[in-house]
């Protein structure tokens, strides 16, 4: 998997990972930590452009959970506690407002939905829709 960051100026300021190929376990920490990284450097709004991601594993959806705690302030999970940190999530929360996802193929659209994901990200068709949702 390859990661590329854009920034985007609008009503505020959106910094855009681009995700090249497949989320899983050989490369789910490579993401959270440029999302740490981009977090740390000051940005606040974030767009997980998916638009070339063709496959996303539990390892991915951990680190899409754990972005979103970044993204809150939070610390994210430990992700050595394996499916504790799938029971820790709470679904019954209101939508991540500062992470949104984008231009998801209808394969991983499809997971996030089986799993509830889509409870707790904004999802949009393009990265372009996703930058004036903020």
């Amino acid at each position: 998997m390859d990661i590329t960051t854009s920034k985007h100026e609008g009503k505020v300021p959106v910094t855009v990972l681009h995700i090249n190929g497949k989320l899983d376990s050989n490369s789910f920490q490579s993401l959270i930590a440029e999302a740490q990284k981009v977090y740390d450097a000051g940005a606040r709004h974030l767009v997980l452009d998916m638009t070339n991601m063709s496959y996303i594993s539990s390892a991915g959806l951990a680190a899409l959970h754990s972005i979103s705690l970044i993204f809150q302030g939070k610390d994210a999970p430990d992700l050595n506690a394996g499916w504790q940190v799938f029971k820790g999530i709470d679904f019954n929360r209101e939508k991540q407002s500062q992470v949104k996802l984008a231009g998801m193929w209808p394969e991983v659209q499809s997971v996030l939905d089986v799993v509830g994901f889509t409870l707790l990200f904004e999802t949009f068709p393009t990265v372009e829709a996703a930058l004036a949702s903020f």
